[in-house]
């Protein structure tokens, strides 16, 4: 898995690539929570090159939102391919997260 931090306008776009699970999601935690320790009000995760993703993903991604949260950051997703996006709706996490079909939709969202 790679992961890539860019930012535009103010917004911190965290581009992950690959599969993200049980051995790769501790990467991705670290940078989402060092991000929240800055308190970036707002994060974009791109998961549009993301084929898989687990529960250990799916975690890590709660307890990021959980963090910005506890500073009134916002964090959304953006560009989940079908596979995750499965994973997000049949544990109802899609109703939990701020879901965009492009970057620039939820660009526009903050």
């Amino acid at each position: 898995m790679e992961v890539r931090v860019a930012e535009n306008n103010s917004v911190q776009i965290v581009e992950v690539e690959g599969e993200v699970d049980l051995y790769s999601s501790p990467q991705l935690r670290k940078i989402l929570l060092d991000l929240s320790k800055e308190e970036h009000k707002a994060i974009l995760v791109d998961l549009s090159k993301v084929k898989y993703m687990d529960s250990s993903g799916i975690a890590t991604l709660v307890e990021a939102l959980q963090q910005t949260s506890k500073y009134s950051g916002k964090l959304k997703l953006a560009n989940l391919r079908d596979a995750v996006r499965d994973v997000f709706e049949l544990s109802r996490l899609d109703k939990v997260f701020d879901i965009y079909p492009t970057i620039e939709d939820a660009l526009q969202a903050f």
